[in-house]
């Protein structure tokens, strides 16, 4: 059972000193507060009086921001914006500081396969069969994902319509405090020196840039193996003027539809006691709701508020506030494919280091080794266990008993090689193919329902071919030998052993691994880095508002139509800073201060 949650996390590839690189308004750490900043509290604890001190005229009860996610990017943005203004954060998870799954390395695969209620992950399985994961924890997805850092080509930046000269602000500004570079592991340089073998030049060393070749790039884990995570940038905050609820689930945004225009006056939660509280913009110019709740949760929060399809709004017998039929539109996610290579000796546990990145458009990447510290939290359900609350989400002509015990029975065959071996990975760069979200039901708290329809488009399938043939180029050169004992002959032994390990609920053909073809069909999985559902243009204008409506905003990565460089949690962080001080400069010009 070990090996499936093993393996299982580390197809899903996608915090803790402070260093003294930060502003002078940080908050001081409190040896004693497991929230580490005095601004965190429980959503308990959220009263119209106590926020009192927090409002923007000192007289009323409300914020000039209201930030639902404290995530990858609604961090940086708060922190930002509490420069100058009142910010009230909604976060739905608990923190990373005291949590070990989050917190060490060796505990990657463990974070990702604890399924509980009170997980910084939440799993769900979207209609393609593929097993994926959400971040539920102060800092999002840099809480549970494997650490790699990496900025976004100059080609995304423009394509953007960002500033060129502030993004190169933002990106170190979020380096100076989390980023580290990683101590390579023996695999790590063997898939360094085997890419170049191949022809995926030039090498181009350690740089956070993205740059074609082969390079290391930069881990947010430090040399202790503990990972630092997008809430220490809250580091960077006023403390005076932030607060930030953790247990808060946001169920709406409310809205004054008394106008010619739908105007956002603040928004609905439920704190860890399943009481519901509501939370007030001010009335100042400016003042806005910022959605920040990722690419499954920033359209599901708008069409649960009344923004989406008429139709599916009408269904569920939500009130339409506007209708906008891309909501839930344009969702992909970059297919992942893997070819497991055993090994009969241990190797060091590695996440992602090395990266080749092709002219094909694929990057090539690998993970290796198994671990687990004594503070981890155990789980002792499975994938395809009953008692998995992931279980029920699944078609039902996959849960029959039949497939569920020939899932099992498959595993059992899993080499024991596979706690030491690696993934070698690859991950399609722009995927043409596009799915859709859509509710299931209102309750924020379920899963919508997703499908990204994997290798739709004939251009997709072709490429991850070509990227199967060039990782098995990579596993059978001169600089793998040493570890892998493979040749040429016995390649196709190694996929039909992938097939096998891959963790999905597609159907397989386990015996026609000389088709690459249907190798990538069978084999595919998440990297992580779903996006959009909030595209610029259909959902959102350029500057991240919301078409139609008056004081919202969406900051995340559902507003993108592709996945930024090799992975996307840099560039989330990135946009946190980038759009806090375009917000700021709009609003106080240079009295702004950033």
């Amino acid at each position: 059972m070990a090996l499936k949650l093993f393996l299982f996390a580390l197809l899903l590839c996608l915090p803790t000193s402070l260093s003294s690189t930060a502003s002078k308004g940080k908050e001081k750490k409190s040896k004693f507060n497991p929230y580490r900043y005095t601004f965190i509290d429980k959503a308990s604890t959220f009263s119209s009086s106590s926020s009192s001190s927090f409002s923007s005229n000192g007289q009323d009860s409300s914020y000039d921001y209201i930030v639902i996610g404290g995530g990858t990017a609604g961090c940086p943005l708060a922190a930002t914006l509490s420069q100058n203004f009142s910010v009230l954060v909604l976060e739905r998870g608990g923190v990373p500081f005291t949590n070990a799954n989050v917190s060490f390395l060796r505990n990657f695969h463990i974070g990702l396969a604890d399924i509980s209620a009170s997980s910084a992950s939440q799993a769900f399985v979207s209609t393609d069969g593929v097993y994926n994961a959400r971040a539920r924890v102060l800092g999002g997805g840099s809480c549970i994902n494997a650490g790699f850092y990496s900025r976004a080509d100059a080609a995304f930046v423009k394509r953007a319509g960002w500033d060129p000269k502030l993004v190169k602000e933002s990106y170190p500004w979020v380096e100076r405090e989390i980023v580290h570079q990683p101590k390579l592991t023996l695999w790590q340089k063997a898939l360094r020196d085997s890419l170049l073998e191949v022809g995926v030049r030039p090498f181009n060393g350690f740089t956070y840039d993205h740059v074609s070749g082969t390079k290391i790039g930069g881990t947010i884990f430090d040399r202790f193996g503990r990972r630092h995570t997008a809430a220490e940038l809250l580091a960077y905050a006023n403390p005076q003027k932030l607060r930030v609820l953790i247990y808060a689930t946001v169920q709406k945004i409310v809205f004054d539809t008394s106008g010619t225009r739908p105007r956002v006056t603040g928004v609905i939660f439920k704190d860890e006691k399943g009481n519901q509280h509501q939370a007030l913009l001010s009335n100042r110019k400016g003042s806005e709701v910022i959605l920040s709740s990722g690419a499954i949760g920033s359209p599901q929060m708008l069409m649960l508020s009344g923004i989406g399809p008429k139709k599916e709004l009408q269904r569920l017998k939500i009130p339409v506030v506007l209708e906008n039929e891309h909501v839930g539109k344009g969702m992909a996610d970059n297919p992942m494919n893997t070819i497991l290579v055993p090994s009969k000796a241990p190797i060091e546990q590695s996440l992602i280091q090395t990266v080749g990145i092709t002219k094909m458009g694929v990057y090539v990447e690998a993970s290796t080794g198994f671990g687990q510290s004594p503070e981890s939290i155990h789980t002792h359900y499975g994938i395809m266990s009953n008692k998995n609350e992931l279980f029920s989400t699944i078609p039902a002509k996959q849960r029959r008993p039949e497939a569920t015990q020939a899932y099992i029975t498959r595993n059992k065959y899993q080499l024991h090689e596979a706690f030491n071996g690696s993934f070698i990975l690859e991950k399609l760069a722009y995927p043409i193919s596009r799915g859709h979200l859509s509710l299931v039901n209102t309750n924020v708290d379920d899963n919508p329902s997703v499908t990204f329809n994997y290798f739709k488009h004939p251009v997709d399938l072709q490429r991850c071919v070509e990227a199967i043939r060039l990782v098995s180029k990579v596993v059978t050169s001169k600089r793998f030998l040493n570890y892998t004992q493979c040749d040429k002959q016995n390649v196709h032994k190694m996929l039909s052993l992938s097939v096998k390990a891959n963790i999905n609920l597609r159907p397989k053909q386990l015996n026609d691994t000389k088709s690459m073809a249907q190798f990538c069909k069978d084999t595919v999985v998440t990297i992580w880095h779903y996006h959009g559902g909030c595209l610029v243009g259909k959902v959102v204008s350029p500057n991240r508002k919301v078409l139609g409506v008056d004081r919202l905003r969406v900051i995340d990565g559902s507003t993108f139509d592709e996945s930024p460089g090799t992975n996307p949690q840099a560039t989330m962080m990135m946009m946190g800073r980038y759009m806090g001080v375009k917000i700021l400069r709009e609003r106080l010009g240079n009295k702004a201060g950033v």
